[in-house]
């Protein structure tokens, strides 16, 4: 085959492609080639933490590689989230985020990033049933003690959050609705100091994940009071449910999802994927999760598409709710 002069042109600009892409191929091949940060949008100690470090320790194992927690918490998880939105799409930096990344967009009217679009989903990774826990002298013993206290305001409660927009926040949201009661709502900066003041008795209520309340429980230093569960949690068998309690249907999970940046290579995707994968076949975390009340997904529902539908309607499902609850962030 003859060149024509204006191929002969072509043939170190093909040649250049050529090198780029093998450039590429061989980059991704050796993914990941130092230290991978999970950015947790939380404080340290808080229940997205708490698993995010289980995962993170399992990870690593099969990526050969350290995975290190970063804690960026702020804003209901948005500083952090943010944060790797804008990071390098190199699959260094990932996101491990709980239902708060699809409640965002309902709470804050300018969002510095789209949890839709400015992400590439990895997989779902883990559900934890939510729990109503008070300090342990608090007159009342169970949600319909709780609620004639709350209706009383003989004094009135003090309900702690982890912050405007964190999953405990929207826990109370959704029991003050469902239970027609009112408090005193208290935001923290994070689930460590709200449970601090709690267990200092400070304030009388935090709705929150077992993760970061259980060993409380069990030490006899909280007192729970009833969990947003379907059925009783393994973990605690002898506390009964809202439905039990007399608040028919109210269940709240916290699900958990891991991402990285927008444009992240897909060869870099499926093997933070395989990964991910590998952890939720690992006993070791397993048993972890399950001591914890929490429920690992699925190895076949932890794939980047089906997060990234499950996410897409969970973000309208919180833009109907807060909407019906009357709750913006600004």
């Amino acid at each position: 085959m003859k060149f024509t002069p204006t191929s002969t042109k072509l043939r170190p600009l093909l040649t250049m492609a050529l090198l780029c892409c093998a450039g590429l191929v061989s980059a991704q091949a050796a993914y990941p080639s130092r230290p991978i940060t999970i950015v947790v949008p939380f404080p340290a100690a808080g229940s997205t933490d708490v698993l995010g470090r289980i995962l993170a320790q399992s990870m690593s194992q099969s990526l050969k590689q350290s995975v290190v927690i970063e804690n960026v918490g702020g804003a209901g998880g948005t500083v952090g989230a943010s944060k790797v939105a804008r990071a390098q799409a190199d699959g260094h930096t990932l996101l491990f985020h709980n239902m708060a990344q699809a409640s965002a967009p309902a709470l804050y009217a300018k969002l510095p990033y789209d949890p839709g679009t400015d992400f590439e989903s990895i997989g779902r990774v883990v559900d934890v049933p939510m729990i109503l826990v008070a300090r342990k002298d608090l007159a009342a013993s169970n949600l319909q003690g709780v609620i004639a206290l709350a209706k009383s305001g003989k004094p009135e409660l003090n309900f702690a959050n982890a912050g405007v927009g964190a999953t405990s926040h929207l826990c109370e949201v959704l029991l003050r609705s469902a239970t027609k009661s009112s408090w005193l709502s208290v935001p923290y900066k994070g689930t460590g100091p709200a449970l601090n003041d709690l267990l200092g008795g400070q304030v009388d209520l935090i709705c929150d994940q077992p993760a970061s309340t259980i060993g409380h429980i069990k030490a006899g230093n909280l007192k729970p009071i009833a969990t947003a569960s379907r059925e009783r949690l393994n973990a605690l068998p002898s506390v009964p449910t809202m439905n039990e309690s007399g608040l028919p249907g109210f269940e709240l999970s916290v699900w958990h999802g891991l991402y990285a940046p927008k444009g992240t290579p897909r060869p870099v995707i499926e093997k933070v994927n395989a990964a991910l994968l590998h952890a939720l076949r690992d006993p070791a975390l397993l048993q972890r999760f399950k001591d914890m009340g929490a429920i690992p997904t699925l190895p076949a529902d932890a794939s980047p598409e089906i997060l990234a539908s499950f996410l897409k309607a969970e973000i309208e499902k919180w833009k109907g709710a807060m909407k019906g609850a009357g709750v913006r962030a600004e």
